[in-house]
This record gives C-alpha cells, sequence and structure tokens, in this order.
C-alpha cells in the first residue's frame, strides 16, 4: 500500500463516532473564548497557557495509565512528540490569548475559522491526501461566510485599527501553528502511537516551552485568588484541552485534517450565540447572512467523499 492510500482518511461523516465529537467539540470549543478572555485579565497571558496544560497535561497522564495506554516511547517517539507538542500547546495558545489583548474574543474566533485552508494544504502537500471538488466549492461558501462575520466584528471592534492588524496577525501566526500540529497528527508515524500517550507526552513538551516563554516574557508565576479565574481554568484545562483534543486528534486520525477543522468554521457561531446570552452581542444582517453561509458550506463541503 502505498503511502498516500495509508493516509487517506477513510470513515463517513455520517458514523456517529464522527459527528458526535464534531459536535462535542464545536460546543466545547465555542464556549471557551469569553472564558480566555477572563483569564487574560490580571494574570500574564503566558502563565494562564503553562497553568491550563499543567493541569490538562497531568489529566492525560491519569487517563491514559487509567485505560493501560502504554506511556514509554522510544526516542522517535519523544522527537515527535515534542514536534507536535510545542507549535499546538504553546506557540498557537500562547499567539491566541496574547491576541485577545488586542482584538476582542469573537474576532479572534473568526480568524481562527481560516484554519481548514492551511490544513487541507499542508494534508496535500505532506501526506498526499486530494483535495475535492466538492471541499473547495464547500469551502469557498464557508470562507464568504466568514468574510461577512470579519466585516461585522472588524466594524464593531473599537481598538483601533492598529490594535486590530496586530490581533489578526497573532491569531494568523496561532492558527499556522495549530495547523503544523493538525498535520503531524494524521501521518502514519504518529497514527502508529497511541493517541492518549502522544497527547501527554505532547503537553508535557508543550508546558516546558509554556514555563519558559512565561517566565522569559513575563516573570515569576503569578496567580489571582479569584474563584472564577481557578474555575475557568479547570474549565480550559479539564474540558476544551484534555477531553477537546482527545476527540479532535482522534477525528484528525479518522478523516484527515481539513475536514475536521470545520470545527472552526462553526465554533464562531456559537461563540456569538454565548456573547448573544452572556454579553448581549447584537445580530445584524451582516452575521445572520455570514453565519448561514458558513453552515451552507459546511453541508457542502462535509458531504464531499474526500477533503
Amino acid at each position: 500500500m502505498s503511502q498516500e492510500a495509508a493516509t487517506q482518511p477513510s470513515a463517513s461523516f455520517r458514523e456517529p463516532r464522527i459527528w458526535l465529537p464534531f459536535l462535542l467539540i464545536t460546543l466545547i470549543w465555542g464556549s471557551t473564548w469569553i472564558v480566555i478572555r477572563d483569564q487574560i485579565s490580571v494574570v500574564p497571558p503566558g502563565w494562564s497557557v503553562a497553568y491550563r496544560f499543567a493541569i490538562a497535561g497531568a489529566a492525560m497522564f491519569a487517563f491514559a495509565a487509567a485505560r493501560g495506554v502504554p506511556l514509554r516511547l522510544d526516542a522517535r517517539g519523544h522527537l515527535l512528540a515534542l514536534a507536535f507538542g510545542v507549535p499546538q500547546f504553546c506557540l498557537n495558545f500562547n499567539f491566541v490569548y496574547i491576541a485577545e489583548r488586542y482584538i476582542t474574543s469573537g474576532l479572534v474566533a473568526l480568524v481562527f475559522a481560516l484554519l481548514m485552508v492551511p490544513n487541507a494544504l499542508l494534508a496535500r502537500i505532506f501526506l498526499g491526501q486530494k483535495v475535492g471538488r466538492r471541499f473547495v466549492l464547500g469551502s469557498a461558501i464557508a470562507l464568504a461566510g466568514i468574510a461577512l462575520l470579519f466585516v461585522q466584528e472588524v466594524r464593531a471592534d473599537q481598538s483601533g485599527l492598529a490594535a486590530v492588524l496586530s490581533g489578526i496577525a497573532l491569531t494568523l501566526c496561532g492558527v499556522m501553528a495549530a495547523s503544523a500540529a493538525n498535520v503531524s497528527q494524521a501521518g502514519p508515524a504518529m497514527r502508529a502511537r497511541p493517541l492518549e500517550a502522544m497527547i501527554a507526552w505532547g503537553m508535557f513538551y508543550g508546558l516546558l516551552a509554556d514555563v519558559a516563554f512565561a517566565w522569559a516574557m513575563h516573570g515569576p508565576p503569578a496567580a489571582e485568588p479569584r474563584w472564577g479565574y481557578w474555575a475557568g481554568l479547570l474549565y480550559l484545562a479539564l474540558v476544551a484541552s484534555s477531553l477537546a483534543f482527545l476527540f479532535y486528534f482522534r477525528l484528525v486520525r479518522l478523516i484527515g485534517p481539513g475536514r475536521s477543522a470545520y470545527s472552526s468554521v462553526l465554533v464562531p457561531i456559537i461563540a456569538m450565540a454565548f456573547s448573544t446570552a452572556f454579553e448581549g452581542y447584537a445580530w445584524t444582517p451582516l452575521a445572520i447572512g455570514g453565519s448561514v453561509l458558513a453552515l451552507v458550506g459546511l453541508v457542502v463541503a462535509l458531504r464531499a467523499r474526500r477533503i
């Protein structure tokens, strides 16, 4: 069997083992943007990220051990975990947390919806996964919807052009770091190793990079006694990281990075729904039209036989 054939996703999105975790991931990650905004109110973002993955990594090691998953890796396995963990659990999240100091959480979520594009392109380049016409059509429709939402959010953002551009640039850096990690999960070397162990070790190496970055940027660890901060931190660590990434990277291995990243298309819509409930977000014709186009594009793309 050729490498291309070995890396082509074979599972159908119509299977419950695919659409159910896809839905859960979307709902969980759609709720995280408001929580992240609260996390950077007092504690420097670098330390909030480090605390998050200290808890999430410990939970993943405990979960893998409880399931009897072998945690011992060979030298190549540790290199793979390092190469995957630092972009995913350090670079990606530090860029996103810092970006939320410049622009609204909704705008960060919208920019992150572009994740499907580099995921599909990198999967084509490095894994040989072909891009089908229906997937391209659906992606184009969804991107048109994201563009409408983007225009709406930029108009509503009061940060000023320089701050908006800085926040968008930081978020795009996070998107590229996440995409590199996503595509690596779909490669044959990663798929040959237990998912739980690779995520746990990836979080460990990401944590080491997080601590080094936070100390270099912000000095010694800082904490906030407010109970809401720690409740949000536990939610982000245990639900939005340990649980959600386990579901997400399982999807990446089953259906490929391109279609898995379509969860990021729905996340901004969910985020705006949460904002409507908790922050009084006002829906405009642009926001409604963009959401409808994004959903139509999602349906078209996920009905494709291949990415």
